[in-house]
């Protein structure tokens, strides 16, 4: 009894942090957006954290309420656009680091509001995968072929969309690592000072919030089969688990207010 109460009393403080997290990010990227500088990468991060808050809420909802088949569908609907906002944010942001010349420069939107056909193809694709969450609940098509067919497509999207931010990731290395050798001869042949540039620490931030979602994501998906196959310890691989399935969500938003100038002044000044 104690201990339910205390991993439930834990559960609700790290959501509540997460919430709390995403809000004041998601605000403040909306309040930088409104400025006379549209940067598409502002719009997709706070299409991100919006879904970050939509997956906090429908986790958290408890299972008398998350009986209702639309609750149920949200919270797959808000994973799926986690991963699908995290490579496109990947790639938008291996596209503006890359130099204007190159085949990546190319593919540079003009405009933030390019991105929006992007974003709802995410609302749509992700909002036709059907899913299962709890046994009471069922969601599913009840022929066969067909779930195997939705099961095929959502592992497929998954690979798609991982194996873009891993390219993408790969590319940005490179050119930080380009950035890197240029820094240092530039110190080597300068005493001027030499400040970052603020799209290469950008790339920087991005990078972690991809290896943040890569190590949540896989640890999560280990867990899970984990669970699948034995049944020692279940309680404590489930909790784990139900952690690891938050924990980009919640993380996220304080790697960009430590890592982000603009956030981090705007959470100091409040």
């Amino acid at each position: 009894m104690v201990l339910n109460l205390v991993k439930g009393t834990t559960f609700m403080f790290l959501r509540g942090l997460g919430l709390a997290g995403n809000t004041f990010v998601l605000v403040s990227y909306i309040y930088i957006f409104r400025g006379s500088e549209k940067k598409p990468i502002h719009l997709i991060l706070i299409h991100l954290f919006f879904a970050n808050i939509l997956m906090l809420f429908s986790e958290g909802t408890p299972r008398t309420i998350a009986s209702c088949k639309v609750v149920v569908s949200l919270e797959r609907v808000a994973r799926g656009l986690s991963i699908c906002t995290t490579s496109l944010l990947t790639v938008v942001q291996a596209i503006t680091i890359s130099p204007r010349a190159s085949r990546w420069g190319r593919l540079q939107p003009r405009s933030a509001w390019h991105l929006l056909p992007l974003l709802l193809f995410c609302w749509m694709l992700n909002s036709l995968i059907i899913s299962k969450r709890y046994n009471y609940c069922y969601f599913v098509p009840k022929n066969l072929i067909i779930r195997w067919i939705f099961l095929a497509f959502t592992v497929l999207g998954d690979a798609v969309f991982q194996g873009a931010m891993g390219g993408a990731s790969g590319h940005m290395v490179f050119l930080l690592h380009k950035h890197h050798q240029h820094h240092v001869l530039h110190l080597q042949t300068s005493k001027l000072l030499y400040r970052t540039p603020p799209e290469v620490r950008a790339a920087q931030s991005i990078l972690l919030l991809v290896l943040c979602f890569l190590f949540f994501y896989w640890t999560d998906y280990f867990m899970s089969l984990y669970s699948t196959v034995s049944l020692e310890n279940y309680s404590m691989a489930l909790d784990v688990q139900n952690f690891l399935t938050l924990g980009f969500a919640i993380l996220s938003p304080f790697v960009l207010i430590h890592r982000d100038r603009h956030v981090a002044t705007c959470f100091h000044a409040h």
